[in-house]
């Protein structure tokens, strides 16, 4: 076998886990109680990042990122429900007290997931300013589009890695774009945007499989306003509850999925 086989092979298992996993997800009319393998309804946990007090990137019109992880939090919440999935809302107020107590809220409700949302922005060197509303704000259009990341300290490693590779390829499928904007953090697979953070502390404290996603650049002054659109939003949470119900619902042993990734 050539050096390029085992590459090319483990692409081939990597696809055809990823086909199977989509393939069994149901859509919003088989909301009929999405159940694990051991017939128990899924509990997600969705975090809302940031805080009021600590509202994350400024958007190039001035809106703060909470309002937007919130907006589609609520969006991937509800398009879960659908789904037969039961669902609590981590820091729905803005108010909670620290980054560990998300995956520790997580952790009492039982949550087959944490799904931590957020919003991308770039690097304060490469923006520039203009005039919005008579006043003087900051973009840049030069990046968009989502990506998702896992944290190897966390406990449940390989099944983060597969749902975040589901919740990509789905989205992909949908014609959502990845961004190669934060290609300074390792890959765990640069075909899905999915990269390894390990230090995020929401991740590596979770006890059970963690992701956290970048839904888009809001500095992208186009893409605020698609990331900021009720429908848009509906759309892409409609494929992240899907890819995220396939997962879970997969069955696959950690090390058979993780094996299979690779």
């Amino acid at each position: 076998m050539g050096v390029g086989e085992p590459r090319r092979a483990g692409r081939r298992l990597h696809a055809a886990m990823l086909a199977v996993a989509l393939a069994v997800a149901p859509g919003p009319a088989a909301a009929q109680g999405a159940g694990g393998g051991d017939g128990r309804a899924l509990r997600v946990a969705v975090d809302v990042g940031h805080t009021l007090a600590a509202p994350g990137a400024r958007s190039a019109r001035g809106r703060g990122e909470f309002s937007f992880n919130l907006a589609l939090a609520d969006a991937v919440a509800q398009a879960l429900r659908d789904r037969g999935v039961v669902v609590q809302v981590v820091n729905a107020d803005g108010g909670i007290g620290s980054l560990q107590d998300r995956p520790a809220e997580a952790a009492t409700f039982g949550a087959d997931l944490l799904l931590s949302i957020h919003h991308d922005s770039v690097g304060p060197q490469l923006l520039r300013t203009w005039e919005w509303a008579g006043r003087t704000e900051a973009y840049n259009d030069d990046y968009a589009g989502h990506s998702l990341f896992v944290s190897r300290d966390n406990p449940r490693v390989a099944e983060s890695e597969l749902c975040a590779r589901v919740i990509g390829a789905r989205l992909q499928r949908m014609g959502f774009v990845p961004t190669d904007k934060n290609a300074n953090r390792p890959y765990a697979d640069p075909e899905l945007a999915v990269h390894f953070y390990d230090g995020l502390a929401v991740l590596r404290h979770a006890t059970m499989p963690a992701v956290l996603f970048e839904a888009g650049v809001i500095r992208n002054r186009a893409e605020e306003l698609l990331l900021a659109d009720a429908g848009y939003q509906a759309r892409m949470a409609d494929g992240i509850a899907t890819a995220v119900v396939a997962c879970l619902r997969s069955g696959r042993p950690a090390g058979e999925a993780a094996g299979e990734a690779r």
